[in-house]
Formats: C-alpha cells, sequence, structure tokens
C-alpha cells in the first residue's frame, strides 16, 4: 500500500480559508506570518476576512492556494508520502511537501509565476473552456484544425473531462465545433487567461529564471509532475518539467494513472476543496481517496 498525496491548482480557493489553522496551531501560525514577510503585504488578512472577488486575483489566488495546502501538509502528524503530485500550480505545493523545495523559495517562485501568468494575461486576452463527453483524440483534432487561432488541449483531467484553451475567438469558434461533434458541454471558464498554453510564453520565460536561480534538493519521495506524467526524483528533470508546464498541457489522468500502475492505492488531497479526490475517482474507481 502507497500513499499519495496530492495538491490542488486555481479554482480550489474559498473565503477564509486557512484561518482554522492558524489559531489552532503554533507552527502554521508561524509559518503564515512568514508569508507575509516574504510577500510584502498580508495575504492572511485576504485569505482569512477577504471577499471572494479579492481572492479571485491571480496574484493572491496562486500563493493562498500553496500556503493552504503546504501548511496543511507541515502540520499534519502522519504526512509520509510514497509520492506526490500537484495539478498545475499544485506542483509547487507538492515540491515543498517533498523537501525539493524550501518553504520560502516555494512561495516565491509561487508569487513570482502569479504575477507572470497576470501580465501575459494582460498582453494576450484570451481564456479556457471546460470540455465534456468528448474523446480526448476528438478534441485534440477539433483544435488542431481551427486555422489561425490558437487553440490546444490544457488540462486533462479525468476521462471525458478536457479543458481547452486559447485564444478567445479560438475558445468561441472550438466550442461551437465540440458541441456539433456530440460535446455534453463545452463551457467557457471563469479564467483570467490561456493557462497551459503557447500565449503563456512571456510568463514561461519570467518563470524560467526565476527557476533557475532558486536551490533545488534532492526530494524525499518522486514527484509525478504534469508535463511527464512519471514519477521524477532528478533534480535537473524537475526544474525543466516545472518550466516547462506553463506552456505545456497538465496531463492529470495519465499521472493518476502512472502513479496507481507504480502502487498507489490511497490518494490523500490536501490544500482546500475536493476537486482532486472526484477526478481520481473517475480516473481508477478501486482508488482510496481522502483528504487532510
Amino acid at each position: 500500500m502507497k500513499k499519495a498525496y496530492i495538491f490542488p491548482g486555481q479554482g480550489a480557493q474559498f473565503a477564509g480559508m486557512g484561518k482554522d489553522l492558524y489559531e489552532n496551531s503554533d507552527l502554521a501560525k508561524t509559518l503564515f506570518e512568514k508569508a507575509n514577510e516574504v510577500l510584502g503585504f498580508r495575504i492572511t488578512d485576504i485569505m482569512f476576512e477577504g471577499s471572494d472577488e479579492e481572492l479571485k486575483q491571480t496574484k493572491v489566488t496562486q500563493p493562498a492556494i500553496f500556503l493552504h495546502s503546504v501548511i496543511l501538509a507541515k502540520t499534519s502528524e502522519n504526512f509520509k508520502p510514497d509520492m506526490v503530485a500537484g495539478h498545475s500550480l499544485g506542483e509547487f505545493s507538492a515540491l515543498v511537501a517533498n523537501g525539493t523545495l524550501s518553504f520560502e523559495d516555494g512561495l516565491r517562485l509561487v508569487y513570482q509565476r502569479a504575477l507572470a501568468m497576470q501580465e501575459a494575461c494582460e498582453i494576450n486576452p484570451s481564456g479556457m473552456a471546460a470540455i465534456l463527453g468528448l474523446d480526448d483524440n476528438l478534441v485534440e483534432e477539433i483544435c488542431k484544425d481551427i486555422e489561425g487561432e490558437i487553440v490546444v488541449a490544457a488540462n486533462y483531467n479525468c476521462p471525458g473531462q478536457l479543458v481547452i484553451s486559447g485564444s478567445n475567438k479560438g475558445i468561441e469558434i472550438a466550442c461551437e465545433k465540440m458541441k456539433e461533434a456530440g460535446a455534453k458541454r463545452a463551457l467557457p471558464l471563469p479564467v483570467g487567461g490561456a493557462f497551459h498554453s503557447p500565449l503563456m510564453e512571456s510568463a514561461r520565460e519570467k518563470l524560467q529564471a526565476a527557476i533557475e536561480n532558486t536551490v533545488f534538493n534532492n526530494p524525499l519521495c518522486p514527484v509525478y509532475q504534469n508535463v511527464s506524467t512519471t514519477g521524477i526524483s532528478d533534480v535537473s528533470e524537475i526544474k525543466n518539467n516545472l518550466i516547462a508546464q506553463l506552456t505545456a498541457p497538465v496531463k492529470w489522468t495519465q499521472s493518476v494513472q502512472q502513479m496507481v500502475e507504480d502502487g498507489a492505492t490511497s490518494f490523500i488531497e490536501c490544500g482546500p476543496g475536493k476537486v482532486l479526490q472526484g477526478l481520481v475517482k473517475k480516473i481508477h474507481r478501486e482508488a482510496e481517496v481522502s483528504s487532510i
């Protein structure tokens, strides 16, 4: 029996997140205050007392979810992963949890990533859409056939649920074509830009510079990365995959399948929400899922 700890990405935030941790654990309080210091503003005020609208800003959302996830892991008594994985942003939480990154360095990278992504969204107005009920190959083909616009498969969340990413016009055309092809739903998502697509290239370049200037340690257990889907322990490989992640698709379905193949029987979600538990169950029905 192997335990896989999994960490959520953007969209899992909620008003009041982390407040109970702060109030009930001295270690959590110390880490949250350290985060306020590193970021240069009191993110705890927004997390604990802010509105949904304030929490939705990418520069707040990403560090907030990271902090909630990582501090949960660090204050958990029986945190002994055999493997870790994170969905998009969650990969950074996973890398702190398995010792590859320090808490402070992980937070700095997440904040730089958020700012770079925000900027890329402003340069290229773009978006994403969830496609339900179509085969992955068909979704990929439809995206490829759209001329003059950028549209790509971005998040392989579970069988029959794929998120596409691209220019606003491209997303609009793709949604129509997906419906014509028999999709149950083709639904534009309330996000600020085309994450995990070539339109994030400017953000990828900025993040690459930050990653190359950060110390990465040998991990305590393998991380199953979005880009490669396999368990990685080599530091240079981890860095390269992390850099590639911003413009490459999140292969969550394939990562979970690989973890199961490598012996994972128990998946423990560490962070706000329960989205990943639901996805794991759709990918592998026999998996045991829970959360910290």
